[in-house]
């Protein structure tokens, strides 16, 4: 089973936003998907039971033993780090780090991708990393301090998504932005191409 993380340290980053609008996606194109949510608040699996039953399929997966196929998108907990790090990694073939541009979330942010890139399966190349900003308004004094920080790190920055009610809406209805009227979310769909060609 092709295995994606979403991982940040910090609460807010936007990681449930990124998972289930990515499973959405994968559903959309028919792959069989299930979603894994280790968070304690658990809401990727509560955007799950709020989804409509006409829209592509995801499956939820509660434990490693669960025998799959297809895609498997897993949402992690905030605070991530140390062995409980090591050991999701070596499950997972790509891990996707969401970071919103604040000084709080850069600074946190920081230390954990070098953490990653300490990491063996990342290393050795088993795990590829890649970088999203979420929430970025390209017009804003903090999308320039993002540019900053990402510019000497030697990750990929895939994409910014920006900040849009799409989002806000499609997670009340259960719905990724690939579920959306694609008139709504045409802008939102562009700025996932990157994503979507790194993940193929």
């Amino acid at each position: 089973m092709k295995t994606i993380l979403i991982a940040n340290p910090k609460g807010g980053a936007g990681k449930t936003t990124l998972a289930t609008n990515l499973a959405g996606y994968l559903a959309s194109t028919g792959e069989d998907v299930y979603l894994w949510d280790l968070d304690r608040q658990k809401s990727t699996l509560h955007w799950l039971s709020q989804r409509p039953a006409h829209l592509p399929p995801i499956q939820r997966l509660d434990n490693a033993r669960q025998k799959t196929h297809g895609v498997l998108v897993l949402d992690s907990p905030a605070g991530l780090h140390g062995e409980r790090l090591g050991e999701l990694l070596k499950r997972v073939e790509k891990v996707l780090v969401p970071l919103v541009p604040s000084s709080f979330d850069l600074d946190a942010t920081r230390v954990f991708l070098d953490e990653l890139r300490k990491e063996k399966t990342v290393r050795t190349g088993k795990a590829f990393v890649a970088i999203v900003g979420m929430r970025v308004d390209a017009r804003t004094k903090a999308a320039e301090k993002l540019d900053e920080f990402l510019t000497p790190i030697e990750l990929p920055v895939l994409t910014h998504l920006r900040d849009t009610q799409n989002y806000v809406t499609a997670a009340f209805e259960g719905k990724s932005i690939f579920d959306m009227a694609p008139s709504t979310v045409a802008q939102d769909v562009a700025q996932w191409q990157p994503i979507i060609d790194w993940l193929t």
